[in-house]
């Protein structure tokens, strides 16, 4: 189109010294942070070369660039991490230039590859997490659109490292600063309770200290990255359209309650901070005996109100949907929070200080689930707080709040979920429940409602929570879960037990126990992949 060409020609202007080097074809992708394009170099032997252009953002902060930088050049090349071929550089314009892999679209494919592709996929995913692992990496947005895939020649490349950050003992010395330069912004939503209807709430409490700083401000909207990226226009278009598809997502955005606080117990009392809450019915903020004020009141006033009260005065507010004075009095919680909506682990969606490479193994666990259930997106939500509800869906609610003890936070949720089978759940989704049952497994009852994949003998009945958990799938025709004709099973009713085994230890509450991906490639489930 004329706006992709004149976007050319501008970036022609910006970075003259392209115009030797690359024939710039077309626009590939464009996200907040960066534009990509398809260019092609001519060599010396007389071939063409397709290449990767990715144009940085002019704002990018410099310590930001050369850390991505490194990542490419350090840990890139091997082991299906992409590498580097050169970067351009003119005043604050900067261009990286890495190999063009052509590759499908993960929706595309999703619903035709074997469960023998399914399992190379997952294989080589854990070698390129191993790889950057090693370095002390940790890359923060793994999912789909950043592993890009080349079904026929079996190729792979882990990609986009804007948002990497380093381990303690990082071997990427530009990754142990890059953090404290990153955009800054605050773990809390601008509504720290979130209104999800029939009286129904959802609210996040502030920490003991502040944490460490976001990675990134905009993570939300930085669905970019180089492999939706790398796509034809054509292509990308339909992942845009159809990532945030709802017929695609098994879950909806109404969930029960969940809370989230830093958890804090000494021996006589039990004290959980509070965050400011807002009631988003009323806008007013409120304490339990009087109203601050009658009319909308801004964080900024309300906190300046409150703020003669010494910090280790104990609230009474806690998980109800008002915040009181005290509480107000207190410093916002700040931590790491950059990634994709869906892909993030219980320990960032509750704003744990401290991360690790775990972080990466639980969104690789998610890209297995949608592999297993033929769902993708999986989970889908507008805020960390529902995402935990889903989660819990899954997980169990108390396998949840177990954890979250663990890493400090105390999780209190409105009602009791039991633990989901992962066999029934991924057969029941893709249609192949009644292929084969292993040794000894129970169905549960959520097999006999076909219309609530949630098993429900617990507290719950299922009616009740499927009226709060929203499961946008029914099971029926046009729906994508029919049932398989035996001619197009491709191994899907084989799927041995070490798969569920492997995606139950990728989907481990607990980041402390959370397999690796070193210890995954040692999995039974590879036992005959690995060389």
């Amino acid at each position: 189109t004329a706006g992709i060409k004149k976007d050319i020609e501008k970036l022609y202007e910006a970075v003259p010294q392209l115009v030797n080097v690359f024939k710039i074809k077309e626009k590939i992708g464009e996200g907040t942070f960066s534009s990509v394009y398809l260019a092609t170099a001519q060599l010396q032997t007389g071939y063409e070369e397709k290449m990767a252009l990715k144009h940085l953002i002019p704002t990018s902060h410099p310590l930001r660039i050369a850390a991505e930088l490194q990542c490419l050049t350090v840990a890139g090349g091997q082991d299906n991490v992409m590498g580097v071929k050169c970067c351009f550089r003119k005043n604050d314009h900067v261009v990286i230039v890495m190999p063009y892999l052509e590759h499908e679209s993960f929706l595309d494919v999703l619903n035709s590859l074997s469960f023998e592709e399914v399992r190379e996929y997952m294989f080589n995913l854990f070698k390129a997490l191993r790889r950057i692992h090693h370095f002390g990496i940790v890359h923060r947005d793994v999912k789909p659109s950043n592993f890009l895939y080349n079904r026929q020649l079996k190729k792979y490349a882990l990609v986009d490292f804007g948002l990497a950050q380093g381990t303690p003992d990082t071997k990427i010395e530009l990754l142990k600063t890059a953090h404290s330069e990153d955009h800054q912004g605050s773990c809390l939503q601008n509504n720290p309770t979130v209104d999800l209807g029939d009286g129904v709430s959802v609210s996040v409490t502030a920490p003991k200290q502040i944490a460490q700083e976001s990675a990134s401000k905009a993570a939300d909207r930085r669905s970019i990255s180089l492999s939706k990226v790398q796509m034809k226009q054509g292509r990308g278009g339909k992942e845009d359209s159809v990532h945030y598809s709802v017929q695609r997502s098994v879950f909806g955005e109404r969930n029960f309650n969940v809370y989230s606080s830093t958890y804090q117990e000494n021996s006589s009392t039990k004290l959980i901070k509070q965050s400011k809450m807002v009631d988003i019915s009323s806008r007013k903020l409120v304490t339990k005996k009087k109203i601050i004020s009658n009319k909308t009141v801004s964080n900024g006033a309300a906190r300046k109100a409150a703020s003669g009260y010494p910090l280790n005065l104990p609230c009474d507010c806690y998980a109800t949907d008002r915040v009181c004075s005290v509480c107000l009095s207190r410093r916002q919680q700040v931590a790491p929070r950059a990634g994709t909506p869906g892909f993030r682990a219980p320990e960032v969606l509750t704003k744990c200080p401290t991360q690790t490479t775990a972080i990466d193994m639980w969104s690789a666990g998610i890209i297995f689930l949608s592999l297993l259930s033929g769902r993708y997106p999986f989970f889908k939500a507008s805020d960390d707080l529902t995402a935990l509800a889903q989660i819990m869906t899954v997980r169990g609610s108390r396998e949840t709040i177990q954890a979250a003890r663990t890493f400090g936070k105390s999780v209190v949720c409105t009602q009791v979920v039991p633990t989901q089978n992962l066999r029934t759940l991924c057969e029941k989704l893709r249609g192949t429940s009644g292929c084969k049952t292993s040794p000894g497994e129970v169905p549960s009852r959520s097999e006999k409602n076909s219309a609530l994949p949630v098993a429900a003998d617990k507290p719950c009945a299922p009616e009740t929570l499927g009226k709060q958990i929203q499961l946008l799938t029914s099971f029926q025709e046009g729906d994508g879960a029919l049932e398989m004709k035996a001619t197009d099973m491709k191994g899907w009713d084989q799927v041995p037990d070490e798969a569920y085994d492997l995606l139950d230890k990728l989907l481990d509450l607990n980041p402390a126990t959370r397999i690796t991906a070193k210890e995954a490639l040692l999995h039974p489930f590879f036992k005959d992949l690995r060389l």
